[in-house]
């Protein structure tokens, strides 16, 4: 198989952010194929690309250096759907009905999430007649959106694309935004255009994984891609007030192995959560490069504790699998090194990821089912910031004697 580099995968010229030049190098994960870019053919040419963290010592965003083109990464078969996870779904329905109650939200408001995927977060506001709109590129989840009655524009968001929904009429009372604001290349641009189309007195939800979490947990393999930017309070705060909005109350939240869940308007009315959580960054030194240095050793001496696990079950005859053919999982396999040697395949409920190859290694996509027709001793859980969940789907699996290698934030087999 060859192996095709991205080409306009350009450097940064500044910060994604403030734009200084005052970046330093965290952690080089190498060069690494895109994750849920998944081969059909294990004979098909990959993109690959270096993958290097930085961090901007004049607002301390954390971000990579790498800006794959969109198009390449979010392609119309995407295959990133939400409504697979359970857990996600439930965390989901308890943030909208909390905003529902506590914003008195009714027919006449207007909720837009950005990244909609496949409808995932809006169907709980659209099933109690509230107006909705979805935006996101990816036509495959989008497609799914639109099946169950939600409103979807199959395309990237920007501060364009933003100027024309306020000149088409749209003021929302609601803008979501899970997991996404990592994920755009015009930072400023993406931030300006929620700016445009938010109402006066309107809220604007974000959550993003925690760069607190991701460097005190070890999670590197949330470092992908996709993921240009990871966020601290600092940051975020920073670049909103940039475009005239004011961080007004933030939680950190468990959900993919610890986020912030972020609340800004156009009035500034900041709360005491914000002002803790500045305070504890200010304290650990979140904004100061000195808090990041050790993060790379510390890849590293992962890196040597999971190979070591997984070669010696090998050596001893084990038979081990995967499951989960997601984003963080492509980075975790490809740094580290799990081949089809260490690893005979994946299996992810994703029917969409079934039949085709995991991204650089090239394990074949199952599904679930597979695990009780083919019983591996060992399952390397790769989303394993879903691992409660998926214990619980295998409960058969782990009765007949299975067990699961959990990698992070703390290597175990459970």
């Amino acid at each position: 198989m060859e192996v095709e580099y991205i080409k306009g995968a350009p450097g940064l010229d500044g910060c994604r952010s403030c734009g200084s030049s005052d970046l330093e190098p965290i952690l080089d994960l190498g060069v690494s194929p895109l994750a849920d870019r998944l081969p059909t053919d294990p004979a098909d040419d990959e993109y690959r690309c270096p993958l290097h963290a930085v961090f901007c010592k004049s607002c301390s965003l954390v971000q990579i250096v790498e800006t794959v083109d969109p198009e390449i990464l979010f392609y119309a078969e995407y295959p990133y759907f939400s409504s697979v996870s359970a857990s996600l779904l439930e965390h989901t329905k308890q943030n909208v009905e909390e905003i529902i109650a506590t914003r008195n939200l009714g027919p006449d408001h207007l909720v837009v999430e950005l990244a909609s995927n496949d409808g995932y977060l809006l169907q709980y506001y659209h099933r109690k007649g509230i107006r909705v709109l979805g935006i996101d590129p990816s036509e495959a989840p989008a497609k799914k959106a639109r099946e169950a009655g939600i409103e979807t524009l199959i395309t990237f968001f920007s501060h364009d694309a933003a100027k024309q929904l306020r000149a088409d009429g749209i003021s929302a009372d609601v803008i979501h935004g899970n997991n996404v604001l990592a994920h755009v290349a015009d930072t400023n641009g993406f931030v300006a255009g929620i700016g445009e189309i938010l109402g006066e007195d309107g809220i604007v939800v974000i959550e993003a994984p925690y760069v607190r979490d991701l460097i005190e947990k070890n999670e590197f393999d949330t470092i992908y891609h996709q993921h240009l930017c990871y966020f601290s309070v600092t940051a975020v705060d920073a670049l909103f007030r940039r475009h005239g909005m004011y961080l007004n109350d933030v939680r950190r939240i468990p959900i993919h192995g610890g986020s912030l869940r972020l609340f800004f308007g156009k009035k500034e009315n900041v709360q005491p959560s914000v002002r803790t959580v500045l305070a504890e960054e200010r304290q650990i030194g979140i904004d100061r490069p000195e808090f990041y240095r050790d993060f790379a050793e510390r890849v590293r001496g992962f890196k040597k504790g999971l190979l070591d696990l997984l070669q010696d079950l090998r050596s001893q005859g084990k038979r081990i699998a995967g499951y989960g053919a997601a984003a963080k999982g492509c980075t975790l396999i490809n740094y580290v090194g799990i081949d089809r040697n260490l690893m005979e395949f994946i299996v992810d409920r994703n029917e969409y990821k079934q039949g085709k190859y995991m991204s650089g290694q090239l394990q074949p996509i199952r599904a679930p089912e597979y695990l009780l027709e083919s019983m591996p001793d060992y399952v390397l859980i790769l989303p394993w910031n879903f691992a409660d969940e998926i214990l619980r789907q295998q409960a058969e699996f782990r009765s007949r004697g299975g067990k699961f290698i959990v990698p992070l934030p703390e290597l175990k087999i459970v």
